[in-house]
C-alpha cells in the first residue's frame, strides 16, 4: 500500500493504540472490556521500564494499525515473544497492512533470537486463523487458555487470608 509507513510506536501515538484496541474489543464482542487508560499505556510502553513494545501502521501520519507485543518465557524454549494484538482498523482491512505488521514483528523477533513467538485468536475469527495459517504458524489445539480476573484473584488472596 503506497503511503504506509511501519514504524516503533510513540508516546503522541496513545491516544491511537487505545482507540485501536477499543475496536477491537467491539469486534471480539467486548465492548465494556478494556480496562486500561491512556495513562497506564504511557507508562507500561514509555515509562522506565516498559512492559511491552509496539509497531505501528501509518499511512500519512494517521495510525491505521498495531502489533503490540511483550516478553515472555518458556521453560522449553526459553526467551520468546508475545504478540498481543495485531490490529487494523476497519477500513483498512484487506490491503496488506496486517501482514506488514506481521512481517515486522516476526524479524523483529527473530532478530532478538528468539526460538518462539506465541499469540491467541478466537476460535471464532476464522480469517485471522486462515491468515496466521497461511503464514506457517500453528494453532494449538489441545491446549486450553487459562486466566484468572483481578476480581477472581482478589477472592482467593480473601479466602487465603481467611484461612479457607
Amino acid at each position: 500500500m503506497d503511503n504506509l509507513i511501519i514504524r516503533n510506536a510513540t508516546k503522541s501515538d496513545v491516544p491511537a493504540i487505545l482507540c485501536l484496541i477499543k475496536e477491537l474489543a467491539i469486534f471480539e464482542c467486548e465492548p465494556d472490556a478494556v480496562a486500561v487508560k491512556e495513562a497506564e499505556l504511557l507508562q507500561d510502553g514509555f515509562g522506565e521500564s516498559p512492559a511491552f513494545g509496539c509497531f505501528v501502521a501509518a499511512i500519512k501520519n494517521k495510525v491505521v494499525g498495531i502489533a503490540l507485543y511483550y516478553p515472555c518465557y518458556s521453560t522449553w524454549k526459553g526467551k520468546s515473544w508475545h504478540l498481543e494484538d495485531l490490529i487494523v482498523t476497519e477500513p483498512y482491512r484487506g490491503k496488506g497492512i496486517g501482514f506488514a505488521l506481521f512481517k515486522k514483528f516476526i524479524f523483529f523477533a527473530h532478530n532478538t533470537g528468539v526460538r518462539r513467538i506465541q499469540w491467541v485468536v478466537l476460535d471464532w475469527n476464522t480469517p485471522a486463523i486462515n491468515f496466521y495459517e497461511k503464514q506457517g504458524a500453528s494453532t494449538l489445539s489441545d491446549w486450553n487458555i487459562t486466566q484468572m480476573t483481578e476480581g477472581a484473584m482478589q477472592k482467593f488472596i480473601a479466602e487465603q487470608d481467611a484461612g479457607i
